[in-house]
């Protein structure tokens, strides 16, 4: 029986719900599927994760501390005795810019085993370097077939030099039926109006200020039909939130729930009215399929690499030009008006996103799975 093992920096809802599905699929397959992550608990995701009742194992390279405490030279010595150890057939390696997934990378090919990469990178996400980016192909050349999120991420590792056909889609889903309508619309609404839903990291790409900037003007064109704005998360501009909301006069109408667990958000997501992503570089943008799991019509930046595949335009929401306010404002105005239904978009959203589940991820890797199994 081959053993595939799914690598990831750090294990969160989104991850647990795809390899549990692709564990499900593998019985019938007969491949032996092990969990990987470089620690349990790391900064940048605080996530709360229960994983006593997994059915598949999973592995931490790094238990009982923050991955960022550890001397990374210490955490690639301890990931290779792991790999030593549980000696896999296949790896699926989330990304190829971490050295811990470098060195899974290395370790496959030392020991002549198969890497599956596992990408959302899109070719707009930054600044893009000539030298950088042969670099780069040279790497993405290695792996034996990828699994990506849409569209895209698939056009980007085709200039990589990856074969079309060796390229798999289905990454980025989340578990759809914790934000089911039916699941989460009994919840309490936890506030007395109606509101836009953002939900983000407090970080420079999350276009948070011009998010801010635009509600302002948002608020002043149509005073008396607005909704308020209720903002999700924490980071390091938070600061910098408090005061634009208080220069900008929005403490009555822009609510700061801080950084919220995936239980804590289905009341913000039930009764919302519309989600709005602003991000002006994002690889994907998992948040948006939870929206529309929730049944919620979308506006998201065109920036986002989910954009392509999740937003049909005019059915289940828009898209925009983050660097362009007043097309956000105006999308705003539309939503909070009488011109669009707002339940149709929902249910527009709701029956688009079950394209997008973890099935749909583990029927993707085993087809890249198997892929590189009968050719190499």
């Amino acid at each position: 029986m081959k053993r595939i093992c799914i690598f990831f920096v750090n294990y969160g809802p989104y991850h647990l719900a795809r390899v549990q599905a692709t564990y499900d699929l593998a019985q019938v397959c007969h491949y032996n599927i092990i969990g990987l992550e470089l620690a349990r608990n790391e900064v940048e995701y605080s996530w709360i994760t229960e994983t006593s009742e997994l059915k598949f194992p999973l592995y931490s390279v790094i238990k009982d501390k923050v991955l960022q405490e550890i001397p990374q030279a210490k955490t690639l010595y301890k990931l290779t005795l792991v790999l030593n150890s549980l000696k896999p057939d296949v790896i699926a390696i989330s990304g190829y810019s971490h050295p811990a997934m470098l060195l899974a990378l290395g370790w496959c090919l030392w020991n002549k085993k198969i890497p599956i990469l596992l990408s959302e990178t899109t070719e707009q996400d930054f600044n893009r370097r000539y030298i950088q980016e042969k670099i780069k192909s040279w790497i993405a050349q290695l792996y034996k077939a990828a699994l990506v999120g849409g569209k895209p991420h698939k056009q980007y590792l085709i200039k990589l030099g990856i074969k079309p056909e060796a390229i798999f889609m289905g990454y980025d889903v989340v578990d759809n039926f914790k934000f089911s309508p039916d699941q989460i619309r009994s919840l309490p609404c936890p506030v007395e109006y109606k509101y836009f839903l953002a939900i983000n990291r407090f970080i420079p790409k999350k276009n948070l200020i011009t998010l801010l900037r635009v509600y302002s003007v948002y608020v002043q064109t149509d005073t008396l039909n607005s909704w308020h704005l209720i903002i999700s998360g924490d980071g390091e501009l938070r600061s910098d939130l408090e005061k634009t909301i208080i220069d900008l006069k929005l403490s009555s109408r822009v609510h700061l729930t801080g950084f919220l667990q995936q239980e804590q958000l289905l009341p913000y997501f039930a009764h919302a009215q519309c989600f709005i992503h602003a991000s002006t570089t994002e690889q994907w943008g998992l948040v948006v399929n939870e929206a529309m799991a929730a049944g919620l019509p979308v506006l998201v930046s065109n920036r986002c690499g989910c954009f392509q595949d999740l937003v049909l335009e005019g059915i289940n929401g828009f898209g925009f030009d983050p660097h362009n306010p007043e097309e956000l404002v105006n999308l705003m105005l539309k939503m909070s008006s009488s011109e669009v239904n707002l339940e149709a978009m929902g249910a527009a959203s709701l029956k688009h996103i079950q394209n997008f589940t973890p099935e749909h991820f583990a029927r993707g890797l085993k087809q890249a799975i198997d892929y590189a199994l009968e050719r190499y």
